[in-house]
């Protein structure tokens, strides 16, 4: 992690989070642990915990807990009073800085520990999903302190989003089921940029893709892009395998499986499992077998076959490594400078969600491209002064 890397260097000489504490709420594995060392070693007390019940790497846990003395509260498989438990240990801190991945940290604090929010100077949220929440959250007026959106940064919706959720949503597919890919009718729920990252992945490897949207902009940039656009009661019918990456809940419902193709494979990259009917499939399922590891089946009332991998849990993380770790270098340097930005600035902030400063953007892209040797050009003064003009012509 070359950017991580360059950014220590600075903070191990000037611990710009001297008597800061922070609580996290992340996707507990191996990337997410160096960003944990990196605010540690900038001077934080820290305490961590899942953001996800199948998304925790017990050996990274293992690791931050005896070799690096950091306190994390995670497990692989943790009940959803385990999870709740966990948070709520993390806030026992009673952290001045919150980094958040899906907004339920947050949430604690804004409605069950209010008494906290006196200790929040504000704090940074990770992904889609909980950049929504703190929107309405603050629409509301009911964010009592500064959030930044990290997740719409360009160093990271570009490239994570993208990129990242592309590789490793295959990756958890293809861990999971063991399946060949090219061939297959895939339907990929949502074309935002994790959505765009997974078609375009599923494209290369020689899938028949098609797009579902609400959003007809999106869903004419599809069509664009070379996919087939159509609505998911009539998609499903002929999907050999369907992806949702949305963010939001009931994208897939019991009556679309109802009429869905025997065997269909079912999965969610979107941080909530709300995205499947995961408590349909329990509740009125004929039978149910586990055929994988992380590969539940299905048998509805009507006999067709249903394969959902990691109960619809994000399959990257719950069934696969997550993003490769060059992707979560540039996204945790945006995490660590924005966290040092909100120490720094928060008595001039509003309680309100803010974008990720464009110098710590722009910073960050300058230290990937000097990790990769690489150099660009600048504008020379007179192109700056003709940018700037409107008097001069061709």
């Amino acid at each position: 992690m070359p950017v991580v890397s360059e950014i220590r260097k600075r903070f191990v000489d000037e611990q710009p989070f001297k008597g800061v504490k922070i609580g996290m709420a992340l996707h507990v594995e191996a990337k997410t642990g160096i960003l944990a060392l990196l605010l540690k070693e900038g001077g934080a007390e820290i305490k961590m915990a899942s953001c996800n019940p199948l998304s925790t790497d017990d050996s990274v846990v293992e690791s931050l807990r005896n070799d690096y003395k950091v306190d994390v509260y995670a497990k692989k498989g943790e009940t959803e009073e385990e999870y709740y438990e966990y948070l709520n240990k993390v806030l026992d801190l009673e952290p001045n800085v919150i980094i958040d991945d899906g907004g339920d940290l947050t949430k604690l604090v804004l409605l069950d520990r209010k008494d906290l929010q006196k200790n929040v100077i504000g704090g940074n949220e990770e992904t889609t999903t909980g950049v929504v929440r703190l929107k309405a959250m603050e629409n509301d007026g009911a964010l009592k302190f500064p959030m930044f959106d990290i997740n719409d940064a360009q160093m990271k919706h570009f490239f994570d989003n993208r990129y990242g959720t592309g590789q490793s949503t295959l990756d958890g597919i293809m861990s999971a089921t063991n399946i060949l890919i090219a061939g297959k009718h895939v339907v990929v729920a949502g074309y935002g940029y994790c959505g765009r990252g997974i078609a375009m992945r599923m494209k290369g490897l020689g899938a028949r893709v098609t797009v579902t949207e609400v959003d007809p902009v999106k869903a004419v940039e599809a069509i664009m892009d070379g996919f087939n656009v159509e609505k998911m009661g009539e998609a499903i019918k002929t999907a050999d395998m369907v992806v949702t990456a949305t963010g939001m809940k009931g994208v897939v419902t019991y009556d679309n499986l109802v009429n869905a193709k025997s065997g269909l494979i079912l999965s969610n990259a979107g941080h909530f499992n709300n995205e499947l009917p995961f408590d349909d499939l329990q509740k009125r399922s004929a039978e149910k077998l586990q055929v994988r590891d992380s590969v539940t089946r299905y048998k509805l009332e009507n006999g067709k076959l249903i394969n959902l991998i990691a109960d619809g849990r994000l399959v990257n993380l719950a069934a696969g490594q997550g993003h490769p770790v060059e992707i979560m270098d540039m996204s945790f340097a945006l995490q660590a400078l924005v966290a040092e930005y909100l120490v720094k600035n928060y008595k001039s902030l509003d309680n309100k969600v803010y974008p990720v400063p464009d110098e710590i953007d722009h910073g960050v892209a300058e230290i990937k491209l000097k990790s990769l040797g690489l150099s660009i050009d600048a504008l020379s003064d007179e192109q700056i002064k003709y940018q700037s003009s409107w008097e001069e012509g061709t």
